[in-house]
């Protein structure tokens, strides 16, 4: 830019001729040392982010690792599934069986009471037709050659309880063995139990006889 020149042929001062102080222009102040290394790091990242993105993609390893991730997460899916069914399955199960239980337990007690009621008037009449009784007449029959046997045995009833004993010697026809007979079915539980307190292991119902029980003596 020319300056103007006064009429004496000297040229005027401007503002270019008196700076003003200080430095003049853009002024950049001195800056800390990680703002200056921030750039180079970050380009470091950057390089080995995509260094190792292009690595796993050349050499797989990226696809195996998703495909681990994937599998790893459908496995526990699957093994959560399995285990609700499993779960699921037993406690029906346990379910039905104790219903089961119940039910068969219920139709046991029901069949039981059924067979105790219909079994215990039959059972009460056998109870009372098979009752010993110790006041039946018992006719104890000598038919050995042992002078008083009979007596013996005789007594040995009557220490037992029985009331009505007689000792007799045979007046008819004997057995080839020793023998407790008895006349009608309502004797044979007092029978049974005369045999067993004389000893005499064979017991017979017999008609006609002179007392509802006839012990005959053979040696």
């Amino acid at each position: 830019m020319a300056r103007r020149q006064s009429t004496s042929g000297v040229a005027d001062r401007d503002v270019f001729d008196d700076p003003p102080e200080g430095p003049v222009g853009v002024h950049r102040g001195s800056r800390s040392w990680v703002v200056r290394i921030a750039p180079v790091v970050i380009a470091f990242l950057v390089a080995a982010l995509v260094g190792l993105v292009v690595w796993g993609t050349v050499s797989g390893q990226a696809s195996r690792l998703m495909s681990l991730a994937g599998g790893s997460s459908s496995s526990s899916v699957a093994s959560t599934a399995a285990s609700s069914s499993s779960s699921s399955a037993a406690a029906s199960s346990s379910s039905a069986s104790s219903s089961a239980t119940a039910s068969a337990s219920s139709a046991d007690a029901s069949s039981s009471s059924a067979t105790d009621e219909s079994s215990s008037p039959s059972s009460s009449s056998s109870s009372a037709s098979q009752a010993v009784n110790k006041s039946t007449s018992v006719r104890v029959v000598n038919a050995t050659s042992v002078t008083g046997y009979a007596a013996r045995k005789a007594a040995v009833l009557t220490e037992a309880g029985y009331t009505s004993v007689v000792a007799a010697n045979p007046s008819g026809s004997t057995p080839s063995q020793t023998v407790v007979w008895y006349q009608n079915e309502t004797d044979e539980a007092t029978a049974q139990d005369v045999a067993s307190r004389l000893g005499i292991s064979s017991v017979k119902q017999m008609s006609g006889l002179s007392a509802p029980i006839v012990v005959v003596l053979l040696s």
